[in-house]
């Protein structure tokens, strides 16, 4: 695992990575809206149970293997299993013994994809979502329930053998506290992804350095992403200086600039201005010192992956 100066504070001895790496896009909206897939609850993770689903998610992430060996890059994989919990589940009619079996099949399938990769490196992470809809008002959830809860989709990645583990779009401080802790119990690095609204901040009002702070100081985190935000909004996240923003290691932009409560309400895909996508991330790096992680959320492909990672010479694409 490629993942060597330690930026965390040393006595915590928990690495950030350095060396560059490719992620994929919005894995969700991609089949949904491009491939005309359909995804009960936004959940992908069915889709290993059978051949065509398995096909095309092979097809899905070789797109994002071939842009990690045209740029030179790593390549980070995330299994497709942001809604395999056991509340998500149980809509979908799964028991927790199918849960985990499901999230332990996910890692094992990208397991065997990156073995065809030309690509020097590249990791498999285990994805983990929200209990609750990120989106959506709710209670605060303890660390110690949070912990329970998710220990079991934890405990599936590091039986299957994963490199880390990832949660995404993360809105309860509380909560990424509980992934946290689990994974270091199963002996799991853990990047923690927590997204912002319009104005950079998160729902409640709590701004991401606050965030980032109140994890820090109860459990063991590898790096923070921001994902599910426009570069517009994570910007507004960013205005608050601080040795905090060292903390961030990745980035998955959306391609819209409209509102979690809008992209909610809308019937069509909005693919966003690249161009626009593209600037504004240039605009961030110099503001992420420790960036090393570049992908797409919702609406977005490797089109956009790639025009973040486009038009820079060898020496130039570590993204920050």
């Amino acid at each position: 695992m490629s993942m060597e100066t330690a930026t965390r504070p040393a006595e915590h001895g928990w690495p950030t990575p350095t060396h560059p790496y490719v992620t994929d896009g919005g894995l969700e909206t991609d089949l949904i809206f491009n491939h005309h897939v359909d995804l009960p609850h936004f959940a992908a993770y069915p889709l290993l149970r059978s051949e065509r689903g398995r096909a095309l998610l092979a097809t899905y992430f070789a797109a994002y293997a071939a842009l990690a060996h045209r740029f030179g890059t790593g390549l980070l994989l995330e299994t497709p299993t942001w809604r395999a919990n056991p509340d998500w589940g149980a809509r979908l009619g799964d028991s927790r013994r199918q849960l985990y079996d499901a999230n332990v099949h996910a890692v094992r399938e990208l397991h065997q994809l990156r073995d065809a990769y030309d690509v020097d490196d590249v990791l498999v992470s285990g994805a983990i979502g929200p209990r609750h809809d990120a989106y959506a008002p709710t209670q605060p959830m303890d660390p110690g329930a949070s912990q329970v809860y998710h220990e079991q989709q934890v405990g599936a990645f590091a039986e299957a053998g994963a490199d880390l583990v990832t949660a995404f779009t993360l809105t309860d401080p509380g909560e990424a506290i509980g992934i946290a802790r689990a994974a270091y119990f199963h002996g799991l690095p853990v990047v923690i992804g927590f997204t912002v609204e319009t104005d950079g901040r998160m729902r409640d009002g709590t701004t991401l350095a606050q965030a980032i702070g109140t994890v820090d100081r109860e459990a063991h985190v590898l790096h923070y992403m921001i994902n599910c935000a426009h570069p517009e909004h994570v910007d507004g996240a960013l205005e608050e200086g601080g040795a905090w923003r060292d903390r961030i290691g990745s980035v998955r932009y959306n391609a819209s600039t409209q509102s979690h409560a809008e992209l909610d309400a809308a019937e069509h895909l909005d693919a966003g201005d690249t161009a626009l996508l593209r600037s504004g991330h240039d605009a961030l790096r110099p503001l992420l010192p420790r960036l090393s992680v570049v992908g797409g959320c919702c609406g977005t492909d490797a089109r956009h992956v790639a025009a973040l990672w486009e038009e820079r010479a060898p020496a130039q694409r570590v993204p920050a």
